[in-house]
């Protein structure tokens, strides 16, 4: 990921490059989508927490729950940017 941002920033022609690279390339749009899968479980993951400290779903039921829609939520959205890149 770092490469790809570096060579992008670099002209217009490293730009192209990464472009043409990610449209072209299965094992580079595969990179992304585990990178971007990992943010999303991560962001759903967060606002889970967040309610947690807010005192929600915090006893053992509620928690597992909790756990479940997270997991749901964020396998929903994984898709969803499987989609998007592909």
């Amino acid at each position: 990921m770092f490469y790809a941002f570096d060579v992008s920033l670099e002209s217009q022609e490293g730009f192209d490059h990464v472009v043409d690279m990610l449209q072209n390339n299965f094992l580079a749009k595969f990179i992304i989508w585990g990178v971007v899968s990992a943010l999303m479980y991560h962001f759903v993951a967060g606002i889970k927490h967040l309610f947690m400290d807010l005192g929600y779903f915090e006893e053992l039921e509620s928690g597992r729950q909790a756990a479940i829609a997270n997991l749901v939520i964020a396998a929903v959205l994984i898709v969803l940017a499987g989609v998007w890149i592909w």
